[in-house]
């Protein structure tokens, strides 16, 4: 059961960069936070493109950017505007559990499930957007089945 909240902020990651993420669908107008991740910029060595691509993805969505801790910004953030709850976006990513763990020991934490852009269910390498791609777009224009069964 999703928590019902009456000020929530909504945080943004990076795996649902769309204006039309749940999250921010869920709960128009309301405070939303993006957070550079010191850790895992250092971890990934993301290339300067990448950077730029995201920020300016960001440009276009209701967020304010700040860097560092992840659960430590969308807490100060949460804070700052006497938040009863985070709102967010689903993510398949250890770290985002791990995030979200954090979180819920201060405030009540709803995951919103997002629409998959394919229904795919072989392996997909998603530490590069070029070798994801190389995959998906078989599937995505109907190239090939979406199940390895088929």
């Amino acid at each position: 059961m999703t928590p019902q909240f009456i000020r929530p902020i909504v945080w943004v990651h990076g795996d649902c960069l769309s204006p039309y993420g749940p999250a921010l669908q869920a709960h128009p107008g309301a405070p939303a936070i993006w957070v550079w991740d010191d850790a895992l910029l250092e971890e990934w060595r993301i290339s300067l493109k990448r950077i730029v691509f995201i920020y300016e993805c960001l440009l276009e969505l209701p967020v304010v950017i700040r860097r560092g801790d992840v659960a430590s910004e969308v807490l100060a953030f949460a804070r700052e505007h006497a938040a009863d709850g985070v709102a967010t976006a689903f993510s398949p990513s250890p770290r985002f559990r791990a995030i979200c763990d954090r979180l819920r020991d201060a405030l009540p934490v709803a995951v919103l499930p997002v629409e998959p852009f394919l229904a795919y269910t072989g392996r997909l390498d998603l530490r590069r957007f070029s070798r994801y791609w190389a995959t998906a777009e078989k599937y995505a224009f109907g190239q090939l089945p979406l199940f390895d069964d088929q």
